[in-house]
């Protein structure tokens, strides 16, 4: 049974279990790596501070599947006597345990965090979260070196976990899920998009939480909503976010009704953001038409779409001066080249990420706005197709080949590097001066 569409779409439900906690001293805590976008999601509904919590198991040095104990930042460092006893480990076993796993528990953190201070739990309510409970074993370590930190109550949250889990967790004080099937196969199942997440998404999505941090308090952005889009009789939902200080907004063009849950376009839009551009995470297709793959390769619908949300943006008061771009992926990059070679269009820019611009067939002679082709090197018949767009672009453009990355930049770094490649694309001609090719 699939429930949540990714980690976003399980975040924000998630979250809807939370909200009497909005407003209060909450610090949210996410476990690495797929926990925290989770995290971010709840966080942002709570108005919470986000951080990572980073643990590391001791294990029996003959048989390390077996925790003999567990340690946390500051020193923090949970035993099970039990098991120190049934095993006989020396004093000096666990010492030597110990000092390797805190190396790597401290290389961890520093690779996450970037030098960010942890922030302090002391008598807070502290709200951990993965993006979904198996065994327990992680989440309970987590729990207890919360305490240990200083945590006054201690909240075990999950989109998904099992039954008997919920009112049976040693070191929480509650638990809270979407969702407690009597048996757990696999926490995967309850995801339509479970595809790993990065180190690289972790830093920004902390990043961008970091920046909602002034004076020790939470603060939004200026603008920070959801939206409905009126469009050929339907209404387009969307994500409008506007940085403070933004002159220029990159609208997001997907063909596939999920692109404002999608966990790559909000790491995009996170990078994008920090470089202080306003994004419009969007759906060209509502949840009806979605599941009809036609809708998909419908390019004229798809731009026609983009068109009227571009339409919309112009006549809102907060971005109607605003210089405008899109980023496309798969065949949202086809609509992004239709939309923009329409007749008196003014966009400004446009980035594609392992798109299809060859599906803008005839249009591409006519665009005028200045386009930047990402590919994965990996991604051989898609390359091919954006080599033979280009050639038919008459704009300026660049097509830039990511190395090693396949089709939907999963490999490490190759999301990072065209995500920046973007923000410099974007930056160039939505904020500075265009200038040269």
């Amino acid at each position: 049974m699939v429930v949540f569409a990714d980690r976003v779409d399980a975040g924000s439900q998630l979250a809807e279990r939370l909200l009497h906690l909005r407003d209060r001293d909450v610090v949210v805590l996410g476990l690495p790596r797929g926990g925290v976008p989770v995290a971010f999601a709840v966080a942002e509904a709570l108005h919470a501070p986000l951080d990572v919590i980073v643990v590391r198991k001791l294990g029996v040095p003959y048989q390390p599947e077996l925790a003999m104990g567990a340690i946390g930042e500051g020193g923090a460092r949970v035993l099970n006597p039990e098991v120190l006893t049934l095993t006989g480990v020396t004093a000096e076993e666990l010492g030597t345990v110990e000092r390797r796993e805190r190396t790597l528990l401290d290389e961890r953190v520093a690779s996450l965090r970037m030098g960010r201070e942890r922030l302090d739990l002391t008598g807070r309510t502290v709200v951990i979260v993965d993006d979904g409970i198996a065994t327990g074993s992680t989440a309970r370590v987590a729990c207890d070196v919360a305490r240990h930190l200083g945590a006054a109550t201690v909240i075990m949250a999950a989109p998904v976990v099992p039954a008997e889990t919920v009112g049976n967790h040693p070191g929480a004080d509650e638990v809270v899920c979407v969702l407690a099937p009597r048996q757990l196969v696999a926490v995967g199942n309850h995801y339509r998009d479970f595809s790993a997440t990065s180190d690289e998404e972790v830093v920004v999505l902390l990043d961008a939480a970091a920046k909602r941090m002034r004076n020790g308090r939470v603060v939004g952005d200026d603008v920070a909503r959801d939206v409905e889009i009126p469009a050929d009789g339907v209404l387009l939902e969307g994500h409008l976010r506007l940085p403070e200080g933004a002159a220029g907004i990159v609208v997001f063009a997907h063909g596939s009704g999920s692109s404002r849950h999608s966990p790559r376009n909000q790491f995009v839009a996170e990078v994008l953001l920090r470089a202080g551009l306003g994004t419009l995470l969007l759906d060209l297709l509502t949840a009806d038409e979605e599941p009809n793959r036609s809708n998909v390769f419908d390019i004229e619908l798809l731009a026609n779409r983009l068109t009227a949300a571009t339409a919309w943006l112009r006549h809102r008061p907060e971005t109607a001066q605003f210089r405008i771009g899109y980023f496309g992926a798969s065949t949202g990059a086809g609509a992004a080249l239709w939309a923009a070679a329409e007749p008196g269009s003014d966009i400004s820019a446009i980035v594609s990420r392992g798109g299809r611009p060859d599906l803008a067939g005839a249009r591409l002679p006519l665009v005028q706005a200045p386009t930047l082709l990402i590919v994965g090197g990996a991604d051989e018949v898609v390359l091919e197709l954006n080599r033979q767009a280009k050639a038919r672009l008459h704009c300026r453009s660049r097509l830039t080949v990511v190395d090693g990355a396949t089709h939907l930049f999963e490999e490490p770094g190759t999301l990072a590097a065209a995500a920046n490649l973007a923000a410099d694309w974007f930056s160039r001609y939505l904020i500075a001066e265009p200038t040269g090719s």
